[in-house]
């Protein structure tokens, strides 16, 4: 048994660093697997006389050792399978994205823009998901998607908040969340839920079933079950039924100047456009209602973005619609007394998508020419640019409505098979475990509501009146033929609707991910030292990944993001890479049983990763473990992290973007040459706060070697569970990571931003502006170029209070206190700002108010259980009155700050077991206060005008759940 206490508590578990190079790593990793054949069998327990008893030994995430106590040096909080149970949540990553080491901007089902694949993403320490390393049983998952991992094969969840890239690799910077499957299960359980939100929507339906048989000699356990959650439209809701902007600091109804009556610019700067301006009374008008557009100034009027802007709001989702079905199956087979057969393998198909309002035109963005010879154009001037020459004229900006929403079909398929041997070296303390992994994940997109653009570029080029009536594109002695003009000053009228359905194209894009890895571990005692046993864990590992995307050449983008079809492009991505890793780590006992050390142990491990893509890299840690009396733990880590580039990263080509931001250079009036190229200087400017055309890549196709991201992470805490007071559970954690090297794909408001800061940044040349100073695209690349910091402490507090004839009460609060979040996203130039982050909410990296925090109070009494559930958000604000941080909360006015106040989240759970018919009913209601998001604008947000990563977005949710087993 262990020696600790028994009573429950959070687990924690062990990371390190120190410097080893491969040649010792290597001959280190022989060595410990040369020894397991004569190591003794040293974690042996003996009493008097009796035979030796093995004492029961385990591996806690975030170290390879297997170890007695389940207290090590590295902070680790478990979520059990009966917490899973009781939270009421529909996937696993609505559950781990309510813990308070979790911020940031990681992807659920609320993320609509953006999102619509059904996934939930982890973000520990708000350093992203693709620096929170996700395993099963201590593998890597190949689809970063926890919501594809099936709740009803999952034991427990480890959370490592940590950098564990001595342990693990790549990707642990922030930390592991660790999948623990079932091992042994007897056996049917079937299982069904339903879910309503109180104004009647959102609602859920989930069936699983599950089935084991365990023998002396193995078990197998396998499963089903089928998820299926309604989508919520942001109409339903009044924070999100409108595009509310901040503007002098006021709230205003204000959507895009992609109308479905048109905003018409004319500012080229000719004197013809010029001259339609003085005539008009402004420069930028919009049609009248009723008419056809084809009168000149009479049908037109002058546009005001407060009353003519395009409510998109109504058009988004709140909550994507999905249904994913998952199997299972989870075995294992003694083969030999000291020889076990396993294999852990899930399958699971989602279907879901995203809906967003009718395709905007932006004729500039778009890059396609709205001629001046248009038969349809009352206005004589040239309107978009000229593909051919680069030339670019007045801007139109327009919304096809007729055509219906933009609709983005996915549907998923995962597939992860890990089979595998372990067993033990004859008598020794010696075990080993060797198995292969393989993910298959295949993502097809049907993509619906877009233009062929070749077609639309004809039709609203050159046309006139033929003879018989009829308009007909190009000129009388060039007629195009197959094409019908299209009226783009009336886009909506009857005649023009129906040329535009017969260019209608729905882009079918494959994606195809693969992983294929073997790994070997082995772990045991080395020697006897006086404090105690010398145990080791060294393994070797090779991995291969590889994707790649298949999409009709028509609409796939070319070296500029451009392609066949309108305001949609895919981006080809194809590519591979290899990685040969070995890792060694080591415990060793210094003292034990003195004055003032009860125990005293130092942990060492190193693991060198060799990538065919971006070379090779070490990374080590160093632990220490101190307890002056037995019920107090102290503990220090300090560990090298790294992040190599992913696939995506390295060979993702150039795909539209259409990014939010504003425009610094409105209002111009000098000063800002390099951000504020051919802007006009008379203050006159004013690009639309809202959408503006992205480039986003990969770094291959910009010509830009890829590094991996480098920095330290360090930990420092205690473990405090008085034995006087049974039951009580303290801990505490201070934390730091520095990362340099940062990769990012950089948004276009940083760029804008950055660029106007800083003339010199080596973002300015990012921006491509028109010939009249408006945003023709931002590019958005992937590079290595900024640096991070953040650090924090976390606290958890778990106490069992004594059996009363009242029933069994446990309490529980686990919080974090950030500190710092800082980000310096432009190395290469000593003037760039560095963002503060830290209490805010930014929109490239999302919300990191200072204290989260999670309680939960537990009551059961024979039959009867309860549980409650509270959430805290802490204080945030948005902008910052630091004029050199570029941050605001207005979209018209620099350094303004919005305050956003706590928000805390109360859910219930009651069950009730009905023993004679096998079952257990369950009534839960989650955020029983109906407490609706803060505003946060939709100058500063992407979605629904709030921050859908952070807050519950539907209101009251009821929910029951009945459960039968035989």
């Amino acid at each position: 048994m262990p020696s600790r206490p028994s009573h429950p508590r959070p687990l924690y578990g062990a990371v390190r660093s120190s410097g080893r190079r491969l040649r010792p790593l290597a001959l280190a990793t022989a060595s410990a697997l040369a020894a397991a054949w004569m190591a003794p069998a040293l974690a042996q327990d003996t009493s008097g006389d009796q035979a030796p008893k093995t004492l029961d030994s385990v591996v806690v995430t975030g170290s390879r050792l297997r170890r007695v106590d389940t207290e090590t040096a590295n902070p680790v909080v478990t979520v059990s399978r009966e917490q899973i149970t009781a939270s009421g949540k529909a996937t696993v990553g609505d559950l781990l994205q309510s813990l308070p080491s979790i911020a940031g901007n990681a992807t659920n089902p609320y993320t609509n823009n953006g999102g619509g694949t059904g996934a939930s993403t982890v973000s520990l320490r708000g350093l992203g998901d693709k620096r929170t390393l996700v395993l099963v049983n201590g593998t890597r998952l190949a689809y970063n998607d926890v919501n594809a991992i099936p709740a009803s094969m999952i034991e427990r969840i480890e959370v490592l908040s940590d950098g564990a890239s001595a342990v693990y690799g790549s990707d642990a910077i922030g930390g592991v969340v660790n999948f623990i499957l079932r091992e042994r299960y007897e056996g049917v359980q079937f299982s069904t839920d339903f879910g309503t939100s109180a104004k009647s929507d959102g609602n859920r339906r989930n069936f699983s079933l599950t089935a084991g048989k365990a023998w002396d000699r193995g078990s197998l356990v396998g499963g089903l079950s089928y998820h299926n959650i309604d989508a919520v439209s942001a109409a339903e809701r009044d924070y999100s039924k409108d595009a509310l902007y901040l503007i002098d600091r006021q709230p205003v109804k204000q959507g895009s100047s992609a109308t479905p009556t048109g905003s018409v610019n004319f500012n080229d700067g000719s004197a013809a456009s010029t001259a339609l301006a003085s005539s008009n009374g402004c420069s930028r008008v919009t049609l009248n209602a009723g008419v056809s557009g084809m009168a000149n100034a009479s049908d037109f009027h002058c546009y005001n973005a407060a009353n003519d802007s395009y409510n998109y709001q109504p058009y988004n989702l709140l909550q994507t619609p999905q249904k994913r079905t998952n199997a299972f199956l989870l075995g294992s087979l003694r083969l030999t007394d000291s020889v076990e057969a396993y294999i852990n393998t899930w399958f699971s198909k989602t279907e879901s998508s995203s809906v967003i309002a009718p395709i905007p035109i932006f004729a500039n963005g778009d890059n396609f020419l709205v001629s001046a010879d248009s038969y349809y154009n009352p206005f004589g001037v040239n309107f978009g640019t000229d593909r051919s020459t680069g030339t670019s004229y007045n801007d139109l900006n327009v919304r096809i409505t007729g055509l219906g929403n933009r609709r983005y079909q996915y549907n998923t398929y995962n597939l992860q098979i890990n089979p595998g041997l372990r067993g033990s070296f004859g008598q020794s303390s010696w075990q080993w475990d060797a198995s292969l992994n393989y993910g298959h994940v295949k993502q097809k997109s049907i993509n619906y509501g877009f233009l062929d653009y070749e077609t639309f570029n004809q039709a609203v080029g050159p046309s006139f009146m033929d003879s018989d009536g009829t308009v007909k594109c190009g000129s009388a002695g060039n007629v195009i033929a197959g094409c019908t003009p299209v009226n783009i000053f009336n886009i909506n009228d009857a005649s023009s609707l129906s040329a535009l359905q017969d260019m209608l194209v729905n882009p079918v894009n494959t994606s195809v991910y693969t992983v294929k890895q073997f790994e070997a571990n082995a772990n045991g005692n080395l020697f006897d030292l006086p404090a105690g046993t010398v145990s080791l864990a060294a393994g070797v590992s090779y991995r291969k990944e590889s994707t790649s995307t298949q999409a009709d050449p028509l609409w796939t983008g070319d070296e500029n993001g451009l392609c066949g079809v309108i305001e949609y492009c895919a981006s080809v991505l194809s590519g591979s890479f290899t990685v040969r890793e070995a890792y060694a780590e080591a415990l060793f006992p210094l003292l034990k049983d003195m004055p003032f050390v009860s125990s005293l142990n130092l942990s060492v491990g190193s693991r060198f990763s060799d990538y065919s893509s971006v070379g090779s890299k070490t990374n080590s840690k160093v632990s220490l473990e101190y307890r002056p009396v037995e019920d107090l733990l102290l503990r220090g880590t300090v560990s090298q992290v790294f992040r190599a580039p992913n696939i995506s990263e390295l060979y993702a080509g150039v795909a539209g973007d259409a990014a939010t931001a504003s425009d610094p250079c409105n209002g111009y009036t000098g000063g800002h040459d390099a951000a504020c190229a051919n802007v006009p200087t008379d203050g006159s400017y004013q690009q639309a706060d809202g959408q503006v055309s992205g480039k986003a890549s990969g770094a291959a196709i910009a010509g830009y070697q890829l590094q991996p991201e480098t920095g330290k992470s360090y930990d420092v805490g205690f473990v405090y569970d008085p034995h006087w007071i049974e039951g009580l559970s303290l801990s505490a954690d201070w934390w730091r990571i520095n990362l340099e090297d940062t990769i990012t794909q950089v948004s276009a408001q940083t760029v804008l931003n950055q660029c106007y800061a800083n003339g010199g940044s080596a973002f300015c040349s990012l921006i491509h502006r028109n010939g009249n100073g408006t945003i023709n695209y931002v590019a958005e690349p992937t590079v290595n170029l900024g640096k991070l910091w953040a650090s924090g402490i976390d606290f958890n507090v778990g106490y069992r209070l004594p059996d009363t004839a009242w029933g069994r009460l446990t309490t529980s609060l686990n919080g974090t206190y950030l500190t710092r979040y800082d980000v310096l996203p432009d190395t290469t130039d000593p003037s760039t700002v560095t963002i503060h982050n830290l209490g805010k909410f930014t929109y490239s990296y999302g919300n990191f108010p200072r204290w989260r925090a999670l309680g939960t109070v537990g009551w059961n009494l024979g039959d009867w259980s309860a549980n409650w559930r509270i959430r805290y958000v802490g204080k945030t604000q948005i902008g910052s009155s630091d004029l050199d941080q570029s941050l605001s909360a207005d979209a018209d006015q620099a350094g303004v700050v919005r305050k956003i106040g706590a928000v805390v989240y109360n859910n219930l759970q009651v069950g009730y077991n009905v023993k004679p018919w096998h079952t257990r009913f369950e009534v839960g209601a989650d955020n029983i206060g109906n407490k609706q998001p803060p505003l946060y604008y939709a100058n500063n947000v992407g979605n629904a005008n709030t921050d859908v990563a952070t807050y519950d977005l539907l209101g009251r949710y009821y929910w029951a759940r009945a459960t039968v087993s035989f």
